[in-house]
């Protein structure tokens, strides 16, 4: 979609001291987190009384609010975050950001007037995810940070909804919603806003997956023609003086129509930097350059800035809130899965990282390759690349093709935009674990948009599964994928402080930083019946054809009479 005005400048605020000096800065909108399901749940954020301070003073300096219900949501939580939802209606708030399929399905055409965003942690990176998140109620897509600029014009072209893309701030190495690595290492769910940031520490005694911030401000006349309609600036864990000079900076740039010059660069890297910016991402430059982490000299650059807060002369049109009035009907929950009767024949079907590895056995339903290595006689089914930017999409639709003309019938799907694409070549759509699904109403519109059955979200405990009405599979074998990289690691394995070592893998051009141990729970047959899970779904990754045989054996006998391995990891759920 064609923006032909400047794009919105949309500045962070974890706290009303940092929506004041964004607002004072010169921001078009800012977004900040509530008491709830926020992705930035350490950050200061927002009381329900300064939310609605911090919204009336904005709409009077012309300033739009979106606020961030950007997390995984259980199915014991929709009730309360509809309920949230109602209240940031009524206050007046101009847009949520959601990532939760969910809840943007319990929501859906619920509050006219108001704008609902695809967060990034939706994992939205090209025009079929922007058009089933449309289909979904969204009217802006917030787009992968991964993406050039060529493929960041073309998605704007084919959008049918608003692109909103980062431009300014830090990124994570794993392209956002495809993260495991904190909640598998300690507990800390970045799906559920308490990422604990495992990326910035030491491997292989260096920092290859800490990341310097992102720096697109000598770029800003391409965006400005890009079509994007909201340039972001990352940061609501940064200070006030933080969002002040940054915001500023991009706000001169914006309306002179220009980029920053050198020492506008160097400027913005004393406010805070980590070993100085990248643009690696926007124009393709995907390498070690990338890298970066916090120096002495770069502490000392920020303690030695001095800010001076002063408002930004420009012309203020004040936002009229229209008086709301939240849907009379109270939402009604999901009923929770009941306890199977009869029990139904469990399911097991399973992924290899190769054709080599594949077993001759007759125990898998369905048998999955990666997309590109599929080979006929071996599996029925296929996975799809986890994301398939607008540059690789050619690709992806060449060897689609091959593999539905070699006898492919089945496809693990790994975004709500892939659906409709596997359909049209024929192939009967599974979902994948990358589907996050952690309640009901996402399983439901999952199976709407027409999944045959899914792999919950590994995150989940059993009984969280238990509770999820939908016909559903568990991963119940082998290495979680922890980490989807677009810029490669540059290593076979990554070793921790503590010597614990993590394989990484390559698949459809993407590194992937697997656990350091597989799942195993052959003797956890009993719990996943009562629990209504009859799929279950095997990953085999580093394993030999060998491994690979006598883990099958291990399942077959559900886990009775035999010894766990030493290399593998007994996991209760």
């Amino acid at each position: 979609m064609k923006n032909n005005k400047l794009p919105e400048l949309l500045a962070p605020a974890g706290s009303m001291e940092a929506a004041n000096a964004a607002v004072l800065a010169g921001a078009d909108a800012i977004y900040v987190g509530g008491r709830f399901l926020n992705a930035r749940m350490n950050a200061k954020n927002f009381s329900d009384g300064e939310l609605i301070s911090c919204i009336e003073n904005c709409h009077k300096k012309g300033v739009r609010v979106y606020v961030t219900v950007n997390t995984a949501v259980l199915d014991k939580e929709l009730s309360e975050a509809v309920k949230y939802t109602d209240f940031l209606y009524k206050i007046g708030t101009d847009a949520l950001i959601i990532s939760d399929l969910g809840l943007a399905s319990a929501i859906k055409g619920r509050y006219p007037g108001m704008g609902i965003h695809a967060s990034t942690q939706a994992s939205g990176h090209n025009a079929d995810c922007a058009k089933a998140f449309a289909d979904l109620g969204f009217d802006r897509m917030v787009c992968a940070r991964e993406l050039s600029y060529n493929e960041i014009t073309a998605l704007c072209k084919t959008s049918p909804i608003e692109i909103e893309q980062f431009i300014h701030g830090a990124i994570c190495v794993s392209q956002s919603g495809q993260c495991l690595l904190s909640a598998v290492m300690g507990g800390r769910s970045g799906n559920r806003g308490v990422c604990a940031q495992p990326c910035r520490m030491k491997y292989n005694g260096s920092y290859p997956l800490s990341m310097k911030d992102m720096c697109l401000a000598s770029h800003v006349t391409e965006l400005i023609k890009s079509g994007v309609s909201s340039l972001k600036i990352e940061g609501r864990m940064k200070s006030p003086s933080y969002v002040y000079k940054v915001v500023k900076a991009y706000r001169t740039f914006f309306d002179e129509h220009r980029n920053a010059s050198i020492k506008e660069m160097e400027d913005l890297a004393s406010v805070f930097s980590r070993s100085g910016f990248t643009d690696g991402y926007y124009t393709g430059k995907t390498d070690s350059e990338m890298n970066g982490i916090r120096t002495e000299n770069d502490i000392n650059a920020t303690k030695n800035n001095v800010t001076v807060f002063k408002e930004v002369k420009r012309e203020i049109f004040a936002i009229k809130t229209e008086k709301r009035t939240p849907p009379p009907e109270n939402f009604l929950p999901p009923k929770k899965s009941r306890p199977i009767g009869k029990k139904q024949k469990t399911i097991y079907t399973a992924r290899f990282s190769n054709a080599s590895q594949v077993t001759e056995n007759e125990f898998f339903s369905h048998i999955y390759l990666p997309l590109e290595k599929y080979e006929t006689g071996v599996a029925d089914g296929i996975i799809f690349p986890p994301s398939i930017f607008p540059d690789r999409l050619y690709d992806f639709y060449r060897q689609l093709e091959r593999a539905v003309n070699f006898g492919a019938t089945h496809a693990l799907i790994c975004h709500i935009g892939q659906i409709e694409t596997a359909k049209k070549f024929g192939l009967i759509p599974h979902g994948d674990f990358r589907l996050n699904i952690f309640n009901s109403l996402s399983a439901e519109q999952y199976i709407e948009s027409g999944l045959r059955d899914m792999i919950l979200s590994p995150e989940l405990t059993l009984p969280q599964m238990r509770d999820i009405s939908a016909p559903k599979a568990a991963i119940v074998y082998g290495r979680l994928p922890l980490m989807l990289l677009t810029k490669p690691v540059g290593a076979n394995s990554l070793t921790d402080k503590t010597g614990t070592v993590f394989p990484v893998i390559k698949e459809a051009g993407y590194d992937i930083l697997l656990n350091s141990v597989p799942l195993y729970m052959a003797d956890k047959s009993n719990d996943l019946d009562n629990c209504g899970i009859r799929g279950r779904h095997l990953i085999f990754t580093t394993e030999s054809k060998k491994e690979i045989s006598s883990i099958v054996s291990l399942y077959q006998k559900k886990g009775k009479g035999v010894s766990v391995p030493t290399k593998i990891k007994r996991i209760s759920k």
